[in-house]
């Protein structure tokens, strides 16, 4: 049984964009500027899950944000990756409840079903599929996000960059040198440092290149580093990643699907 057919509640539409190309693109811009709108600003849609990564979406985010009608308030949009460019922008806007999550490329990865299963069921109301340290927290504790620490670190100093004071911010990575991650932090703890975030959390730093000689320490180790030197509490670890373990993270305080 397929696993989408395990949640009959739910149907999946995918855009036509979804398999379309233009260069390294899903599309041009204006395919998948239009396609974002299509599905976002049609009612008869509830929510928005973006088909992959969505590298080249922060090409789309300030014209996506200035034409999305109130019908994509309601909405809740689901993605990861490069589509946090898209969740960060929708966040800052106030516009739906942006959700850190699996996408459905990811049903490619190893164990990647369990990635979808664990969507489609926070979208049917199951709120187990929630990141751990979240489920752990009362409804009334500081707010939320997750990111890929490139995508944040892009973020960072930009018209699409949210206010995250007073948040938990949690970032995962994949495919970077340990020398790349460390170079990341330092760029963005210059942004958060001033921000006064809550803490950060790290979640899985993967398929990292081996290089010529070891970098001295590991992921965890950078993050606490960095932590230390901006004065930011290191809250430990998030499941969340490029990987079939990949949780929910909602923006914000902790909700369900149903509370949008």
């Amino acid at each position: 049984m397929a696993v989408a057919d395990r949640f009959p509640g739910i149907d999946l539409i995918f855009h036509d964009q979804c398999f379309a190309q233009a260069g390294h693109f899903a599309g041009t811009d204006e395919q998948r500027l239009h396609a974002l709108l299509d599905c976002a600003n049609d009612p008869g849609i509830d929510a928005v899950w973006f088909a992959r990564g969505g590298y080249g979406s922060n090409r789309i985010c300030e014209a996506a944000m200035q034409f999305l009608s109130k019908e994509a308030d309601r909405k809740v949009f689901l993605g990861s990756s490069d589509g946090g460019y898209l969740l960060g922008s929708l966040y800052k806007a106030g516009i739906g409840m942006p959700v850190h999550a699996p996408m459905p490329l990811d049903v490619k990865r190893d164990r990647g079903e369990e990635a979808i299963a664990r969507v489609l069921g926070w979208l049917s109301g199951d709120d187990a599929a929630i990141e751990p340290s979240m489920l752990e927290r009362g409804f009334d504790k500081d707010p939320i996000v997750a990111f890929n620490l490139t995508t944040l670190a892009m973020l960072a100093g930009t018209p699409l960059m949210p206010d995250l004071s007073d948040h938990v911010v949690m970032v995962e990575e994949v495919s970077e040198h340990l020398y790349a991650v460390d170079r990341l932090f330092f760029h963005l703890m210059q942004v958060l440092a001033p921000m006064h975030i809550t803490g950060l959390r790290l979640g899985n730093v993967s398929d990292v290149p081996e290089n010529d000689r070891p970098f001295g320490t590991d992921a965890p180790g950078i993050a606490r580093d960095w932590c230390a030197r901006s004065t930011i509490p290191f809250l430990g670890r998030a499941q969340i990643g490029h990987d079939h373990a990949n949780r929910i993270v909602p923006f914000g305080r902790r909700r369900r699907f149903d509370e949008r």
